[in-house]
Formats: C-alpha cells, structure tokens, sequence
C-alpha cells in the first residue's frame, strides 16, 4: 500500500515541475498572461479560452485514439447497423467541429472590436517612431517650445487611454508591450494608429517584435505608468531645457560635446546641440536605460556604451568616442547631470 500510494504522489510532483517549466515565460513583466490594462484583458481572456478548447479537443482525440488501438476487432464491426453508427458519430464529430470554429470566430471578432479604439473619449495622444534600433516618443503640444521627445522610456497616466502613432523611419518594426496590448507594426511612409491603457503604476516592458536587422533582439523599451499628477509632473520636467552645469567637470564635458561629433546627431535643449539622427539627450540622466532598453542607466554602463558602442550593439551608427581619458569623464559626468 505503501509503494502504491507513492507512486501517484510522485507522479503529481513531476507534472506540477514540468508544467512550472513550460509556463515560466507566461508570467510576470512582458507577459500576456500578466494584463495589466482592458486591452490586453481581452487577449489574455480570449488566449485562455482557445488553450482550454483545443486542450479538451486534444485530449479527447487521444483518448479515441488510444481506445481504438487498444481496443480488440469484434464480429459485428463489419456489420451494416455498426456502420451506420459510426457515420453518425463521424457527422456528430464534424457538427460539433464547425461549432468549435464558429465559436472561437465569433469570439474573436467581438474581442477585436474592443482592441480597435478605446471607449473613452479622455485620452492622450503620443506619436510613436521607429528607428534601427531604438524608439523615439513625441509628446505634441499646442506650442512647438513644449514638444517632448523622450527615447526609449514612454510615460502614460494610470487609468487613460493612451492613442499612439506609430510610424518608421526605415524599416518595418512593431510595437509591443505584451502586458498592455497586442502587437502594431508600423510602416515606413504610413502612419498606423493603436492605443495603450495601464491599469495599475508600474513599470513594463516592451519591444519591437518585427524581425528589423542585425539589433532588432535589443529593440527594447519601457512604459512607466504613474498617476496623473506625477505623469503630469514629469511631462512639465521634460519641457525644461538642460540644466546648466554646476561643477567644472560638467561644464568641461559639455564644451568637448559641443565641439565633438556628438553634436551631428543628438540633441540637447538648451544648446547648440540640435540633430535628430540620435536619441535626444536633454534629460539623459533621469532613463532607466540606456541603448535602447539593452543597460541600466549607471555611470559604468554609460562609461562602457559611450566607450564603444559597437561592442554592445554590433551594427549600431554610434561609433566609439575616441576622446582623451580626462575629455571622456567629463562627458560622462555631464550626460549624468542632465536630470
């Protein structure tokens, strides 16, 4: 009794780790299974419902199948009424086939008129541009001076609908955040419209999930959902210009930026530092990340991007700095004041 009351135990114990092993991915930050907002409800709900359907379907196929395999032919299998029963099984097993199918479409219609447009008409409007390979978010305004360009870091209000246009500067890209909403491309020369809603503050993950070139699997960003008040807070800090340097280090590395040719492709408010080829870098210092999502925003891991960045990122139009050691630690060091 003993040996036989183990075994089960045992068994239960294997299926439970091997089904931890294979859901592992389904859970937490960049999850779908994880929704964080009605959008991505709807998929994660409709999701559900297609692995519980084809489950059932699939475990009943093995059981019929196993029971045929198993079972022993008997004499009355040729017969006409054996027949005739089988037929109606056949035809049962088609009915309830074409059922399943109308079903999961009529489903999935209703789910995707809802992923379409939000309901509410208190929205904020962000346009959303992709580049090889990193993203760019404009925050437009009734005054050009008040246009917010943020790289890589998105910031939403909790609770609102978030309308994104989404375009590209070269290549097909597409924009994901599994725990907010479903998969957009964006097309280069058109502009293609989704929306975002985070029910909850946090921080989440997000991609390009379109195959764009050799940097396309460090194509990362993250959308930082806070209240109104700090979304509104943080948005108002953005327009600033640069802060001015208050150290002597910071204003010697900002005087080798501007003479460098860094100033051919960043921007920083405030100086004369104006191209768009590269990230803005006018508040630098305040991201998470840096490279596109790829490294925490520290100081060693700006030392190692701007040291060589190709090393990071192959492929990467950022070159490495070739700066004098003293030069270069004043760059740093003024990138990090730029809160």
């Amino acid at each position: 009794m003993r040996g036989r009351s183990t075994r089960p135990h045992a068994a239960c114990v294997w299926l439970s780790q091997f089904l931890m092993v294979l859901t592992v991915g389904c859970a937490g930050n960049q999850s779908m299974f994880n929704p964080q907002g009605p959008a991505a409800r709807r998929i994660a709900d409709l999701g559900l419902l297609m692995i519980a359907i084809c489950l059932v379907v699939y475990l009943v196929v093995i059981a019929v199948a196993a029971w045929s395999l198993l079972r022993q032919r008997q004499a009355s299998d040729d017969s006409a009424q054996t027949t005739a029963r089988l037929g109606a099984i056949v035809a049962g097993a088609v009915a309830v086939t074409a059922a399943i199918l109308v079903t999961l479409t009529a489903v999935s219609a209703a789910a995707g008129r809802g992923l379409t447009s939000p309901t509410s008409q208190d929205t904020v409007t962000v346009d959303v541009i992709g580049h090889q390979w990193w993203w760019a978010f404009q925050y437009r305004s009734d005054k050009p001076q008040d246009f917010v360009t943020t790289p890589n870091e998105l910031h939403v209000p909790v609770g609102v609908p978030v309308i994104l246009r989404a375009q590209s500067r070269d290549v097909i890209h597409s924009f994901w955040v599994p725990n907010l909403q479903g998969k957009r491309d964006l097309i280069p020369g058109q502009i293609t419209t989704t929306w975002i809603q985070a029910d909850r503050a946090g921080v989440y993950r997000g991609q390009c999930a379109e195959f764009c070139g050799h940097q396309h699997a460090k194509m990362a960003f993250v959308v930082v959902a806070e209240p109104m008040d700090a979304f509104q807070q943080w948005l108002q800090r953005q327009r600033q210009p640069a802060a001015e340097p208050t150290g002597d280090q910071e204003r010697h590395g900002r005087d080798v930026f501007l003479q460098s040719t860094c100033v051919t492709c960043h921007t920083i408010r405030g100086t004369d530092a104006g191209a768009r080829v590269g990230p803005e870098l006018t508040h630098v210092g305040s991201r998470q990340t840096i490279a596109a999502g790829t490294l925490p925003n520290s100081v060693e891991h700006l030392r190692m991007w701007i040291a060589n960045p190709p090393s990071i990122k192959p492929g990467t139009r950022m070159p490495p700095h070739g700066l004098s050691p003293e030069d270069f630690e004043a760059v740093v060091s003024y990138l990090r004041s730029l809160e």
